[in-house]
């Protein structure tokens, strides 16, 4: 673990970026060949505003990176924060990390996104794919990648991460995201199973429906226990859900770069029932 650990502290930027790049690049491959839906679909064309939202997520996240290593270095330096103050065992301060920094820094932005109305008007430029792949997983508003990014901030904090906890924890968050948004066809029964642990496709999918009270729900990145403790955790047949927003449905509309950009300042629409 402590090899772990060490590693990550030192991961450099093309590494990171490989990892990035690598998740798509495999689950891309294989929703191609075990797909859940048989999109009618320009796959590449599709991925475009996916791909550019995805750029924009980096360059937030790259701009700001200083400030998330000054303020890891110093909780580390200072000994502060909820990890250092417990004398814990090198595992079960990467197991403990890791499930905090996941309800801190991804479930919880998820589920007050989707709480507060402006910043729901954000978030659902991710929610306004109506071909939900594995490009889908970082279709975030540059205003979306900044609050996520803030309350990540605030977890590395209170919890005293340090830079290798942090960095291991944004790798499985990118790689998970990618695999829960994946268009794949996974057994029902190990998609279950694994559900139980971590979040899924088909567990994620539910999110993406279009009407509430399934938009409402399964806020989870990389592990399940949050959704199922708090209460937000449902199931939907998988052959019953339609991706997109009720409010924003014209799917050419939601295909728009700019349409997309402006989307935080436009007037909510009358709900589609279909």
């Amino acid at each position: 673990m402590q090899e772990l650990i060490i590693f990550f502290e030192n991961i450099t930027s093309l590494q990171r970026s490989l990892i990035l790049v690598g998740g798509i690049t495999f689950f891309w491959s294989v929703e191609s060949l075990i797909p859940l839906f048989k999109f009618d679909y320009k796959k590449l064309k599709h991925a475009i505003p996916n791909f550019f939202f995805t750029i924009t997520t980096i360059l937030v996240n790259f701009s700001l990176a200083f400030l998330l290593l000054f303020v890891s270095d110093y909780v580390v330096l200072n000994n502060f924060g909820l990890l250092n103050y417990l004398d814990l065992s090198i595992s079960i301060y990467l197991i403990l990390g890791l499930f905090l920094l996941d309800f801190i820094g991804a479930y919880l932005p998820h589920y007050v996104q989707h709480k507060v109305k402006f910043l729901w008007k954000i978030h659902l430029v991710h929610h306004s794919d109506h071909k939900v792949d594995t490009t889908t997983a970082n279709r975030h508003h540059p205003f979306e990648s900044v609050i996520r990014y803030l309350f990540t901030l605030f977890g590395v904090a209170i919890l005293g991460a340090n830079m290798g906890l942090v960095f291991l924890y944004q790798s499985l968050s990118v790689v998970l995201s990618q695999f829960n948004h994946a268009n794949i066809n996974i057994n029902p029964l190990l998609d279950k199973y694994l559900s139980y642990i971590i979040v899924t496709p088909n567990m994620h999918k539910v999110h993406h429906h279009y009407v509430m009270p399934y938009t409402d729900s399964n806020y989870g990145n990389i592990f399940s226990i949050w959704d199922r403790i708090l209460g937000t955790f449902k199931s939907l047949n998988p052959s019953k859900i339609i991706y997109g927003v009720d409010t924003f449905f014209n799917e050419k509309d939601n295909e728009s770069i700019k349409n997309l950009l402006l989307r935080p300042f436009e007037k909510s629409k009358p709900p589609t029932n279909i």
